[in-house]
């Protein structure tokens, strides 16, 4: 089961998985060295008006390599080595077990062992995913492969659609059911219906994938390449019926709040009562349906379609979602179709992808040992103490807007004031204790830990809220904003540098952690995050007239990132960027306002002081520049563009800086110089 929330919460970054399943004081353990700011990483050869990116990060870009298990390299990927390397140690302990091993360390440690066993796991090849297949294999008719799908849903992925819980959007305080677009294999449905050479060329792999995975759980070559042609038609027809994910940004467009009888009858040939019988949901009267025509027009599809394509089209789903955790042929076939996608040149060590495993598996025990050696007290009040101070100066920019009424700014106060933060890590731990983690049985222990949190998650349905549950777990590296929940997220793994680093001057921190603060915050008035209200209710609380000037702002933003080229003549897609540009903006700008707030009511003067030749203001920048510092192979730069609503570093950078007359004062910029935008958006 695909387990997400309705209103996809809005990432600091995204890195995105294709066929796998899976935003300080640190201790010595790490061999990874944190990646701090740093003066060796400008380029002083560069004009800080003409390309102040290339000023902030050329001397990084000139020694940063990309390394062969990586699609691209940043600070996110700095700090997610650092972290991997502080969880190996954990997760090493508690594998080997001894005196004192308690019931969180027997799962994680168990859990993370049963996956570095590769010889256990060698051996066995696809036994341990037989029953699963021999289950699609003996379905007699469609009615009952519906069964299959359920189950499948619960232990892997998500044949067809999604089901899943999530607030409901007239309602925040409760949790109803939700069925939505899915099925997919390919990272968007562009990659199936588009005939550009690119994606002409992904088909081919993905087809050539498919046959190999088959082969391998014993099919004869001709049969295997006959399954490879039934998985990528039917995967075309729902890619057909799929919704633009740049249209899926508007969460009206996924509000059809109906019957459960309603959305039955949507798609008869889905059989949804029995599937949700099947999959164990509690009784509901009323859901959601994200996208009415996908079902319209892929019931057809399952009506035309024979049984045994629908069975292999589900088997596919089956072996896609277990090869990571199978013998090695498995494992090296799934990597080829990721190499294709991303250009990543080899395959993570073993013990990375099993720690990450662990985390995306059991990841409140894992984060509890992280926490304890990573996060302590001063380290969130501290954090604590930089939301405040950016909550007022949003505040404080909303109460300034010219454009903006008086009775829209009013409302948009008491949203400011309603957001929730979350520092660090949860009040309360999820619990555990009903998994079951065998040493030696990896597959059967991915699959029960993916059951788990699918019917933890079902059981929601119908009752009301816990909005003190977090949707990442406490090392990741990234932060998130939910309109739905609003709500702002920081996982304690991304508190530290660069991005926060408690040996740095104030102005540098603003410039990391603190524009990061401003972003998430700004996400709740975004073009997505405005059209909720304080509770997290789908609702318009704006002025028609306002309602057009934002409209108009936000255009200016998406025209000129529109014309920003990633790689070879591919440009970004302002649209599909649109919410996350408008938070880079809005962001630095407030997080500027709040350093210069603690300068002014810093009486010693201390705040004002130059430092290494540089104001606090240049310095704001260079750490903002520093945290976008990146490299993207370029197969993953055309992927990201199709799929990623964040654009790459060097646009959240300069396409911010252009914008901000803070920026041209702080650095003496003239009119006219590529860094001086000649007409400046600004929404927030």
């Amino acid at each position: 089961m695909r387990v997400c929330r309705f209103l996809v919460p809005c990432l600091l970054f995204v890195a995105v998985g294709v066929f796998t399943q899976t935003c300080l004081a640190q201790t010595s353990s790490s061999e990874t060295p944190a990646p701090g700011f740093s003066l060796d990483n400008i380029d002083k050869t560069v004009d800080p008006c003409v390309d102040f990116y290339q000023y902030a990060c050329g001397n990084w870009m000139k020694k940063a390599e990309i390394p062969a298990d990586r699609s691209s390299w940043q600070s996110f990927s700095e700090l997610d080595e650092r972290n991997l390397d502080i969880e190996r140690v954990i997760l090493e302990k508690a594998a080997a077990g001894g005196p004192g091993r308690d019931a969180i360390d027997q799962k994680i440690g168990d859990l993370y062992g049963s996956c570095m066993d590769d010889k256990a796991v060698n051996a066995k090849g696809i036994s341990p995913l037989k029953p699963e297949l021999d289950r699609v294999a003996a379905v007699k008719d469609k009615t009952a492969l519906i069964d299959e799908i359920a189950h499948v849903h619960l232990v892997g992925n998500s044949p067809l659609f999604n089901f899943y819980s999530n607030s409901d959007l007239h309602n925040a305080d409760m949790v109803i059911a939700n069925i939505d677009q899915g099925g997919l294999s390919l990272p968007d449905r562009d990659y199936y219906i588009k005939d550009d050479a690119r994606m002409v060329d992904m088909r081919k792999h993905f087809t050539d994938n498919v046959t190999e995975m088959f082969t391998l759980a014993g099919q004869a070559p001709e049969q295997a390449a006959e399954s490879a042609k039934t998985v990528l038609r039917i995967e075309t027809e729902l890619a057909k019926a799929s919704m633009d994910r740049t249209a899926r940004r508007d969460p009206k467009v996924r509000d059809h709040k109906m019957t459960r009888d309603e959305a039955v009858a949507l798609a008869p040939d889905f059989h949804l009562n029995r599937f949700f019988v099947a999959l164990g949901a509690p009784s509901f009267t009323e859901m959601n349906v994200g996208n009415p025509d996908f079902f319209k027009q892929v019931n057809g599809v399952v009506e035309a379609e024979p049984l045994d394509a629908l069975k292999t089209y589900v088997s596919w789903q089956v072996l896609r979602s277990a090869a990571p955790w199978l013998s090695q042929p498995f494992v090296d076939t799934n990597f080829k179709m990721r190499q294709a996608l991303t250009g990543q040149k080899q395959i993570q060590d073993r013990w990375k992808r099993c720690v990450d495993l662990t985390d995306a598996s059991l990841g409140e025990a894992l984060g509890q040992r992280y926490v304890d050696v990573t996060f302590g007290a001063e380290g969130k009040q501290r954090m604590l103490k930089m939301v405040d101070a950016l909550e007022k100066s949003l505040d404080k920019d909303i109460q300034s807007l010219s454009w903006m009424s008086d009775e829209t700014r009013r409302q948009a106060k008491v949203k400011l004031m309603a957001i929730r933060n979350k520092i660090g890590y949860p009040d309360i731990y999820r619990d555990y204790s009903s998994v079951v983690i065998k040493p030696d049985d990896l597959l059967g222990n991915v699959q029960r830990a993916t059951e788990f949190e699918s019917k933890r998650q079902i059981a929601k349905i119908g009752k009301p809220l816990d909005r003190k549950e977090w949707g990442m777990t406490p090392p990741t590296v990234n932060a998130y904003y939910s309109p739905a929940y609003n709500e702002i997220v920081f996982p304690a793994g991304i508190l530290q540098p660069p991005f926060f680093d408690k040996s740095m001057d104030d102005a540098v921190n603003f410039g990391g952690i603190g524009l990061v603060i401003g972003h998430e915050l700004t996400h709740g008035f975004d073009d997505q995050g405005r059209k909720f209200d304080p509770q997290g209710n789908l609702k318009d609380w704006w002025t028609a007239e306002d309602g057009k000037e934002f409209e108009k702002r936000v255009s200016c933003v998406a025209d000129e990132y529109s014309n920003f080229v990633a790689v070879d003549d591919l440009k970004l897609n302002g649209r599909l960027t649109l919410g996350e540009n408008t938070a880079d903006n809005g962001g630095a700008r407030i997080a500027l306002m709040a350093l210069e707030q603690m300068i002014a009511d810093d009486k010693t003067g201390k705040e004002a002081q130059n430092i290494d030749g540089y104001t606090p203001e240049q310095r704001f920048f260079l750490g903002f520049g520093r945290v976008w510092c990146e490299k993207r192979r370029p197969e993953y730069e055309r992927m990201q563009v199709t799929t990623n609503p964040h654009s790459p570093g060097r646009y959240r950078v300069n396409g911010v800086v252009e914008n901000m007359p803070e920026f041209e004062k702080a650095w003496g910029c003239k009119a006219g110089q590529p860094m001086v935008a000649e007409n400046a958006c600004r929404v927030w």
